[in-house]
């Protein structure tokens, strides 16, 4: 250069070693020009190649535009008016340098250059570049020097010797500071763009760059969620890059791609045997006969052979593939921000090196303090962009993660279902999407930390020489302690996760059957279970918390220990006077200990992470690669035959592993012609339907159905939509078709006594209707579907009498609303059978017979018997026979457990789903037939609600509170004071000490440091380094006694609050539990105290380690150099001020956020369950775009939540870069009064204090989020609860009642707080040993009375009177061990058939043994090889719906009490048990007085009396034979029966 320049390019005399320091000429004309040029040059290909692929849209020319491109223009004839001056000179005889003409050429070429950039840019939609700016920043900050030089040459030589020069310099310096200003402006959005149409983009899109760098374009939702709480509408719409809509098909490409290279790679050997048993996706074996299929052992073979062949699709690939090039961007980010780190340890040893140094220039100092401030800035901004881009990749992984898991859940297959349930799938989504959207953010750890180990070692050997590898054999010796601290640690958290998981299983239980248990008085049983799990999972988390405490010490004295060893070794082992400890060499070695903390604590975290996202990458991976339906199963598109429906030699089953359930199956069904199927319980009558539907595995012959098809199942499918939707189901409103509609389902008086009419909002799994109406509802929406062929799996059993024959006369039979389609009908009811075209005859999975109803009687077959059986009675059909011995079409989590025997865990591992989402079992429906009458439920959309009362539209599921605002202080208060408040002082008082100890031996090491400049090293030399030990182990010490402290004690809290939640839920008056969504109290069971079991007192140790650090720092800066006083206030209010904005807007962004989420998994878990009819009537595509959309909801106050953390993170790292640069330039201006060793103390703390503010306003955030937990575990612990269980002074007499005489007198109830009475002044006498029936239509309050007398509802006004004891002032345990009921929805819990029966283990084998054989189950108890030790899944699904009604009728028949409630307890047996068991019930309770709610009146014939309610009023009370004489209500009914002509 000096060549071009023909002057020297450098003189240190001239920069460096002077007070007025200036650079040569040649180098401003040369290097400070040319570099902003060399820059441009060399990005802008890339540029133009990325500007070329991405294009945003066209922008309008603006003002602003204008003046950058007259500027660009303005500057370019600026740099060539030196050029022709240069050559103007030239030709009058004055020569210059060569510099004075490459120079002026290469500026005005850049000039163009920029200029051309500026208007590509705005024809390509950039709104504000990135590299314009850094250019023009480079620009300016290469011209100061030569700014600044050239008024010093002026003000020397007194006038300006090149003028022409002088002026064009200053133009030139003018023009570029003004591009710079306006590049710091937008343009506005281009053309047809988003950000034109959305009504709340996101400010990202649309930010400049400098807002883009330091997140200031998401200070606008910061101020507003300051100055009042976020809410959902003030939320920006998701970035499109960020969508479902992008993501999944993106994700899912890339899997195909896999699952296409794994099929076609040749793999001959077992492709061969391969391809015959299991083609991979069908749903059907190939090849028809016996003699193509392999034996099941052979396919296992093939199975394990497959695994270890490469033909498995690899997940992690596709994701790599997919989301692999984003996320590099970030690692670049950190790779840039890893060198960088280490510039300031460097520039700390010339800071110490210049105090130490006598008369150099004072300029030095500052520009190493600004340098300082500078290079830690650079980083801060680096670091969070890398995050960004970690955490958005993260948040792309889990939402393409969502959508596939739920697109592949619609099309398994049922032998898939089996092998994950409801619960599993919903771990996939939640669990494990989650586990690799936390491992994204530390990916990069994997490289990096290794990096940064590498790196600082390197700077310690060139500052200590050899002895750095005492301290490296520290580190590595601490590496096993902390791997075993840590295998130790995840053993317990598996053992720990297990028992939560047993106890939230069983909690979920409970919650479902919680009517059962108060029914029964089995509370205390149940509550002595969780709270032995609860003991044993304390216990764990007591080894856990010692642990922890061990591990901290270990994580907190490290360092220290790693600097000890270090230090002593140097002391002890260098001889060399030279060599001594000085300041320069301990406080760099510090800072670097300092860096290498952060790399290998992470290194091992990142280990531990990879390995669990493994796990969940299998689990995931094999989910994908599940057998799916073969949608070609059904021929759809059969026209050629009559038929609507065929089946020819079918054979089918529900796994291919499983024996087949139908064989033979050969059905014809012409077109427009009524089907009816019969056959007992379990003989495949859904099964058939099931096979239509495409849902079983073929094995052979073939199926065809012609048209669309509309499925009722046999547990009604109800979304948590209203009832209009649910009736709708995506096809348009049509006001006609749709009135005529309910009117064919009886759907029309039910809507009148629906508080929003067909508005209101239907709860969970239909929750706020009756069984029948919700059975209507389905049928409803079959028949608004309008399509070619119905398929009815036993609509009418859930039904009333009259509403049955009803809907066939006016829906199915020969005259309703589907004639001409061709339907169907599963059934038991005898009495439609003449009406319908053709009858088959189901026995064992074959089909028995098959004719019109004369014809088979003439047959005189299986079908003739039956009938003749029933004949004499001829009753309509009642009963909901439901073929489940295989498979509820919709039952939840279903087939999955023939009897499980998948271990424990998994077993477990379904409570997950109870914990986010709201899946309560169906269990639940009956709550209580005249609530929804009442009103309990609200009406989504603003109609015009005049005619109703106001207080009618009380909501049923009322929404979850959420807190905004601030916790309140006493939520903290009530916390200390569980741990005790003395206590509390204390542990901070053990960490004041802790601190004190720290900042002791810094200080003792900064004072030992000095002996090096007094020449005095070896003097006191085990005094030092003695004490330096005894500080830095007391430190340790202190601090596993605080942890040690913090966590028992507050383990002590988690178990008093955990109890008293137990204790009030179990107390809990039944109408809490109808009103609030059992995912909402699970939810409390298990998120909310797992945060206070595990995340609350970590967290709150986090926050008091990182206050004193932050407090220590503070003290140490201020007592080194006092002026340092001044800036802590300023800083202090802004760092208060980030902090509130921050804290406010991100608690309420992630109430939001967890809000936003259980809709994702309950919808989910809604999905599944009513997969099959969302098949049926072919709505796939809908419901995964709703998916999509509530996932998009979720992460549109996700993505907020990542930038609140790097808008703060950058603020307060700006804060902490302050702090550094004043402690360095106070130093600086104190040099003369300070030793080298304080200096080096003080700015190494400085560099530290980055980390523990940062960390201080985080935890402050986490503190305020969990803390809320233990605010809504108490809001639950304190709901009202129910009367007391036992009254001591009114305690009956063991024996009563004796006779069993039931008084009513005047008695009113409601079942809530302002809503309208149910039973009004019902008065009525029952002698002991009466049978009375209670019949009237659904919502009469025939439950409601039977739950009277259990006082699950409490009387309003009246009383009742058991052998003249007032039930009112007894103990409710008192009053119901003495009443047995068997409830309609028969409810078991988890676990053997002996403790189902008998919980409370008070009866003998023999008793056991007797009850079921008068139940009529002991057949089926025997055949099983574990007896009465048989184990029942949740909700008891292993055994069919009658079953579980037989083993009620055991219970009743054990407990045996003088008073008997039935509830429809027979609405779920096919016709002869039901006749068993009406005998048993006439015999075995023959001295008992019995209350039978009855739908069949066939079974209360011959009972004493009968009472008929009405709207909640005694109507008719008096024996069947007088009744039907009065010819009142209970004659229509039994004439609409049957029983009378």
């Amino acid at each position: 250069l000096e060549a071009v320049c023909l002057l020297k390019l450098y003189s240190s005399n001239q920069t460096l070693h002077t007070d007025r320091p200036d650079l040569p000429e040649c180098f401003q004309l040369s290097v400070l020009s040319w570099l902003p040029c060399i820059y441009l040059w060399a990005v802008s290909p890339i540029y133009l190649f990325y500007l070329k692929m991405n294009n945003r849209g066209y922008i309008m020319m603006s003002i602003m535009n204008r003046f950058k491109t007259a500027f660009g223009l303005l500057l370019w004839i600026v740099c060539w008016t030196d050029l022709f001056s240069t050559f103007h000179e030239l030709r009058q005889g004055i020569s210059h340098p060569p510099i004075y003409f490459v120079t002026p050429l290469v500026l005005g070429m850049t000039m163009l250059l920029a200029t051309f950039l500026i208007q590509f840019e705005r024809l390509r939609g950039v709104q504000s570049s990135g590299v314009l700016f850094i250019f023009w920043f480079l620009s300016v900050l290469c011209a100061i020097v030569p700014f600044r030089s050239k008024i010093l040459q002026a003000s020397s030589k007194s006038e300006v010797t090149d003028k022409l020069r002088f002026t064009t310099f200053y133009f030139y310096f003018g023009l570029v500071v003004c591009e710079l200003i306006l590049c710091c402006f937008n343009e506005k959005p281009p053309l047809f763009s988003n950000a034109v149409t959305d009504p709340n983009p996101c400010p990202e899109t649309s930010a400049g760059f400098l807002s883009t760098m330091t997140f200031w374009w998401f200070t606008s939702m910061a101020i507003k969620g300051y100055k009042m709480p976020l809410e959902a509408k003030d939320l920006w719409s998701l970035n499109q890059r960020d969508s479902s809509k992008v993501m999944v098909p993106k994700l899912l490409k890339e899997w195909e791609k896999e699952l296409a290279k794994a099929k076609s790679e040749p793999n001959l050997s077992s492709q061969a045997l391969y391809s015959k048993p299991l083609p991979s996706t069908t749903n059907h074996i190939v090849g028809g006969g016996g003699g193509g299929e392999s034996s099941p052992e052979e396919v296992e073979v093939l199975l394990s052979n497959q695994k270890s062949s490469p033909r498995q699709p690899s997940f992690l690939r596709a994701l790599i593939k997919a989301f692999g090039p984003y996320f590099l961007i970030g690692s670049a980010f950190k790779l840039l921000q890893d060198i960088i780190t280490f510039v300031n340890p460097q520039l700390l040893r010339m800071l110490i090196i210049f105090t130490k140094q006598e008369g150099v220039p004072d300029w030095w100092g500052y520009a190493l303090a600004f340098l300082m401030f500078f290079t830690a800035f650079l980083q801060t901004l680096i670091l969070h962009h890398h995050f960004q881009y970690c955490f958005v990749t993260g948040m792309n992984v889990r939402t393409a993660i969502i959508g596939a898991i739920y697109r592949k859940a619609l099309v398994i297959t049922n032998a898939a279902k089996r092998s994950s349930t409801v619960g599993e799938v919903v771990n996939l989504m939640s669990v494990d999407a989650q586990r690799f959207m936390d491992l994204t953010t530390f990916l990069n750890m994997l490289w990096s930390a290794p990096l940064q180990i590498m790196l600082a070692l390197y700077f310690l050997w060139q500052n200590l020489g050899p002895s750095v590898l005492a301290g490296v054999a520290v580190m590595i010796m601490l590496i096993p302690f902390n791997a075993v601290i840590a295998m130790k640690m995840r053993g317990y958290q598996v053992e720990q996760m297990r028992l939560k998981d047993s106890r939230i299983k069983l909690m979920n239980e409970i919650l479902n059957g919680i009517k059962v248990l108060k029914l029964y008085a089995w509370e205390n049983s149940f509550k002595e279970k969780v709270l032995a799990i609860r003991q044993k999972e304390l216990n764990v988390l007591r080894k856990t918390a010692y642990l922890g405490a061990l591990s901290t010490m270990a994580w907190t004295s490290a360092p220290f220990m790693v600097a000890l060893t270090s230090f002593a070794v140097y002391v002890y082992v260098t001889v060399d006077e030279n060599t001594a400890l000085d300041a320069e060499r301990a406080f760099v070695s510090l800072s670097l200990f300092n860096i290498l903390r952060f790399p290998l604590n992470m290194l091992p975290q990142v280990i531990s992470s990879i390995v669990q996202a493994s796990v969940s990458l299998k689990r995931i991976q094999s989910f994908l690669s599940h057998d799916e339906l073969d949608p070609n199963s059904v021929d759809r598109n059969n026209t050629a035959t009559e038929f609507s429906v065929t089946v020819a030699n079918g054979k089918f089953t529900w796994a291919k592993e499983d024996p087949p359930v139908l064989h033979n199956i050969n059905v014809m069904v012409p077109q427009g012609s009524l089907l009816a199927v019969v056959g007992h319980v379990g003989c495949g009558k859904s099964s058939l339907i099931s096979a239509l539907l495409g849902e079983m595995e073929r094995l052979e012959g073939e199926v065809s159905i012609r048209g669309s098809v509309a499925y009722v199942p046999q547990q009604a499918w109800i979304q948590n939509i209203t009832l209009r939707d649910n009736i709708l189901f995506g096809k348009p409103y049509n006001e006609q078709k749709y009135r005529s509609v309910l009117e064919a389902c009886a759907l029309t008086p039910d809507l009148e006594v629906l508080p929003g009419g067909d508005l209101t909002e239907i709860g969970e799994k239909g929750i706020n209707l009756s069984g029948g109406q919700r059975q209507r509802v389905s049928l409803a929406r079959a028949l608004y579907s309008d399509t070619d062929v119905y398929l009815l799996d036993d609509p009418l059993s859930a039904v009333d009498a009259h509403v049955a024959k009803h809907i066939f006369d006016n829906l199915i039979g020969p005259d309703g609303a589907l004639k001409g389609k061709t339907r169907i009908l599963v059934t038991h009811g005898i009495s439609f059978l003449p009406q319908v075209d053709n009858i088959m005859v189901m026995v064992d999975g074959r089909v028995s017979e098959m004719g019109s109803y004369q014809e088979l009687l003439k047959q005189d077959g299986a079908f003739a018997e039956f009938l003749r059986n029933y004949a004499l009675e001829d009753i309509v059909e009642e009963d909901e026979a439901i073929d489940e011995e295989l498979f509820p079409d919709d039952a939840l989590s279903n087939h999955a457990d023939m009897v499980d025997n998948e271990p424990v865990i998994n077993e477990a591992k379904r409570n997950f789903i109870r914990q986010i989402s709201i899946v309560s079992a169906d269990g639940e429906n009956p709550r209580f037939r005249s609530v929804r009458r009442q009103g309990c439920s609200q009406r989504k959309h603003s109609e015009p609600q005049e005619k109703k009362k106001p207080h009618d539209m009380v909501k049923l599921i009322q929404t979850e509170n959420t807190e905004t605002g601030r916790v309140k202080t006493k939520v903290y208060l009530e916390y200390a004071k569980a741990v005790g408040p003395l206590l509390s002082v204390f542990i901070c008082f053990l960490y004041g000490c802790q601190n004190a100890a720290s900042i002791g031996s810094n200080i003792w090491l900064s004072e030992w440091t000095n002996d090096a400049a007094r020449n005095a090293t070896k003097e006191n030399l085990n005094m030092r380094v003695g004490v330096y030990a005894a500080l830095g182990t007391a430190q340790g010490k202190k601090c596993r006694i605080c942890c040690c402290f913090c966590l028992v004690l507050s383990k002590r809290q988690a178990r008093k609050l955990h109890y008293n939640l137990l204790s009030n839920k179990l107390h809990t008056p039944q109408s809490f539990f109808d009103t609030t969504p059992i995912g909402r109290i699970i939810n409390r069971f298990s998120k909310d105290i797992y945060v206070i079991d595990e995340a609350l007192p970590a967290t709150v140790l986090m926050f008091l380690s990182t206050l004193f650090a932050s407090l220590s720092t503070m003290l140490v800066i201020v007592s080194t150099t006092p002026i340092f006083a001044v800036v802590i206030v300023p800083l202090a209010v802004a760092y208060v001020f980030v902090q509130r904005f921050y804290v406010a807007t991100s608690r309420q962004l992630k109430r939001l956020e967890s809000v936003s989420r259980s809709p994702i998994y309950s919808n989910f878990s809604e999905t599944i369950t009513g997969a099959s009819v969302i098949r049926a009537y072919g709505r796939h595509s809908a419901f995964v775009l709703m998916s999509d959309t509530k996932v998009d909801e979720n992460q549109k106050s996700y993505y907020p939540g990542i930038v609140s953390n790097r808008w703060l993170g950058v603020r307060i790292e700006f804060i902490g870069n302050c702090i550094v640069l004043f402690a360095a330039m106070f130093a600086v201006t104190r040099k003369q009064s300070l030793t080298a060793g304080l200096v080096g103390l003080s700015v190494s703390y400085a560099l530290q204090v980055t980390m523990s503010l940062n960390w201080m306003v985080r935890m402050t955030s986490d503190l305020e989020s969990n803390i809320v937990a233990v605010e809504r575990v108490k809001e639950y612990s304190e709901t009202k609860p129910e009367a007391p269980w036992e009254v001591e002074d009114k305690k009956p007499s063991p024996n009563w009642p004796v006779e069993g005489n039931v008084q009513f007198q005047n008695y009113s109830v409601r079942y809530r707080e302002g809503l309208d009475l149910v039973l009004k002044n019902l008065t009525l006498s029952v002698k002991g040993g009466e049978k009375i029936g209670i019949v009237g239509r659904t919502g009469a309050g025939k439950s409601s009375m039977t739950l009277c007398l259990f006082r699950l509802l409490e009387a309003a006004a009246g009383e009742i009177t058991i052998d003249e004891v007032k039930i009112a002032e007894i103990g409710l345990h008192d009053l119901r061990s003495k009443l047995t009921i068997i409830p309609q929805e028969p409810v078991l819990f988890s676990g053997t058939l002996r403790m189902n029966l008998d919980p409370f283990e008070q009866c003998s084998d023999d008793e056991l043994w007797k009850a079921l054989e008068q139940s009529h189950l002991h057949k089926f108890v025997r055949n099983q090889p574990a007896k009465l030790e048989l184990e029942c899944t949740e909700g008891g699904e292993n055994l069919s719906v009658g079953q579980r009604q037989l083993v009620c009728l055991a219970r009743a028949l054990l407990r045996k009490t003088r008073i008997l409630v039935l509830d429809e307890a027979t609405a779920a047996i096919d016709l002869e048990t039901d006749d068993l068991i009406q005998s048993t019930i006439r015999t075995q309770f023959e001295d008992c007085t019995v209350f039978t709610i009855a739908h069949r009146l066939n079974t209360i014939m011959d009972y004493t009396r009968v009472l008929v309610l009405d709207k909640g009023q005694v109507a008719e009370f008096d024996t069947p034979t007088s009744l039907i004489s009065q010819k009142g209500i209970f004659y229509s009914m039994a004439k609409d029966a049957g029983l009378v002509l």
